[in-house]
């Protein structure tokens, strides 16, 4: 059984960082890209950042220079720092594993980051 937690969300002030957490169970971490996505009120889901299991990493170009994915295999865990925040920002942040290999994939429940002042 998969599964994904994350962690990290809140409330902020614009110009501030957060950093949320991923904790995976199961055998799929070392195998999988992890990713985060975002969703914002009346939006679609769209793509954050992406990192390989060899870590290697792509950003959306709204996030570019901004936030930093990572992941610490030993600890199945994937992390997004999130600097200089703007209320743009503001969504639920999903952290999601998948495979093209495979063909699967595992979505966390979400967690809610706000920029406001």
């Amino acid at each position: 059984q998969v599964q994904l937690v994350e962690s990290g969300g809140g409330l902020v002030q614009p110009g501030g960082s957060l950093r949320l957490s991923c904790a995976a169970s199961g055998s799929i971490f070392s195998t999988h890209v992890m990713a985060w996505y975002r969703q914002a009120p009346g939006k679609q889901r769209e793509s954050v950042a992406h990192i390989t299991s060899s870590g290697s990493t792509n950003y959306a170009d709204s996030v570019k220079g901004r936030f930093t994915i990572s992941r610490d295999n030993a600890k199945n865990t994937m992390y997004l720092q999130m600097n200089s925040l703007k209320p743009a920002d503001t969504a639920v942040y999903y952290c999601k594993a998948y495979s093209d290999y495979v063909g699967d994939e595992y979505w966390g429940q979400g967690t809610q980051v706000t920029v406001s002042s």
